[in-house]
């Protein structure tokens, strides 16, 4: 067995252009050495064969002839482009799919990633107020265990009797029980309700990060000038048509009603409408948990990217 002979010249042409030695013999053999072109053709109907990149072998004995038929060089040069443009094009496809299926690998990492942060998030938030109800109710206890000392005392010192407050404090103990009960329940409810309105917020400007994130930082500020000078009417006072507040919170969804679930109500002076909070009304709870809400949303990047179900509360 031998490499068979073909036409030098046109082998030679081949090898310029680009062509292996073995896919070059290959073709002029099976073309009958007849023309370039017809060497070309061979090899784009054979690239997949899977010995095409094995030398050829033939027996000894057999002739092979060796025309030198005319060719047109531009058409041979075009075939040769064409083919090796296709070869190209097969590999970038190759590629993509392999990109594809890495980019869906990273996003479901990614997604699950950001479920895990927010849930967390939530966690933290939930064990947090339970912390503070907690630290508030024996604030209460110790407040009333003082007073009931001073009042014992006060009667001591007068030679008054004590009181008889078994009947008094199982009384004072049941209501006690049924006022926490339900002033847990409701800044719970009012809790929920503050996350619910800023993650409304969010979804309906998805596009507008930066006009979020200033909506989130100027309901702060409002918030924090409320808790921090209760007493200034200034701070408890907004006036809807003030173009910064419109520009910053009044255009957004969910703004005012989160100011409302602060406290905030409308009213009308002279002609004008405000948003303003009685200093009666002012609840520092609810303006320290609309806080910690409105931080929440502005530290954690994925805030507000997943609806939550009520079952997750």
């Amino acid at each position: 067995m031998a490499v068979p002979e073909v036409n030098k010249e046109m082998l030679t042409e081949l090898e310029s252009m680009g062509f292996p030695t073995a896919h070059a013999i290959r073709g002029l053999h099976f073309s009958g050495n007849a023309s370039i072109e017809g060497a070309i053709d061979w090899i784009a109907e054979h690239e997949n064969d899977p010995d095409i990149d094995q030398m050829l072998l033939v027996p000894i004995n057999i002739e092979i002839e060796s025309g030198k038929p005319p060719f047109a060089l531009e058409y041979v040069k075009i075939k040769a482009q064409e083919l090796r443009q296709k070869l190209k094009a097969e590999e970038e496809k190759r590629m993509e799919k392999e990109r594809e299926k890495e980019r869906r690998r990273a996003g479901k990492e990614q997604l699950q990633a950001k479920k895990i942060l927010e849930e967390n998030e939530r966690k933290r938030a939930s064990a947090w107020r339970k912390a503070e109800q907690e630290e508030v109710k024996q604030a209460r206890e110790r407040i009333l265990k003082r007073l009931e000392d001073d009042k014992a005392e006060r009667r001591r010192n007068l030679g008054l009797p004590s009181e008889d407050h078994s009947s008094k404090k199982i009384t004072k103990h049941l209501q006690k029980q049924q006022n926490t009960k339900i002033s847990d329940e409701h800044n719970s409810t009012t809790v929920d309700n503050l996350q619910e309105c800023l993650r409304s917020l969010k979804q309906n400007h998805l596009d507008e990060d930066a006009r979020v994130k200033r909506a989130f930082q100027t309901l702060l500020t409002y918030i924090a000038n409320v808790a921090k000078n209760p007493e200034n009417e200034k701070f408890r006072k907004i006036r809807l048509s003030n173009p910064a507040f419109m520009d910053r919170v009044g255009s957004m969804f969910g703004g005012i009603e989160f100011l409302k679930l602060c406290g905030f109500e409308k009213l009308k002076q002279n002609g004008i409408e405000y948003l303003y909070i009685p200093r009666d009304k002012v609840d520092h709870r609810i303006l320290r948990n609309a806080a910690l809400e409105l931080n929440s949303a502005l530290n954690n990047p994925y805030f507000g990217m997943f609806s939550r179900k009520k079952d997750d509360y």
